[in-house]
């Protein structure tokens, strides 16, 4: 059993940057795949970013590629997402989720466990 946590949400105006946190507890996030997603009202719940146990490969969905970073903190059991050139489209409530390594890392459906997930409003 893993619990996250997320924390690091918050308003920003368009351009700006946020960092988000996701911290495990319970087991760390060795052999997990771990994803971020969001969900903005009246939407489905969409992939975001995600990293892959084992090969530490990256994935980032095209509409944040090259403004948003994944890393991981293993000392910390911490995965954080580093979000740079916020846009208005990007406001939404960001979850970060863990996986069993395997395939189906853009789905969400893919994903057992879930933090409560934090707000991201950015302003015109």
């Amino acid at each position: 059993q893993v619990q996250l946590v997320e924390s690091g949400g918050g308003l920003v105006q368009a351009g700006g940057s946020l960092r988000l946190s996701c911290a495990a507890s319970g087991r760390t996030f060795s052999s997990y795949d771990v994803g971020w997603f969001r969900q903005a009202p009246g939407k489905e719940r969409e992939f975001v970013a995600a990293i892959r146990w084992g090969t530490g490969n990256l994935y980032y969905a095209d509409s944040v590629k090259g403004r948003f970073t994944f890393s991981m903190d293993n000392a910390k059991n911490t995965v954080y997402l580093q979000m740079n050139s916020l846009e208005p489209e990007d406001t939404a409530v960001y979850f970060c989720a863990a996986k069993t390594s395997g395939i189906g890392y853009r789905r969400p459906s893919s994903y057992m466990y879930w933090g409560q997930g934090t707000q991201v409003t950015v302003s015109s």
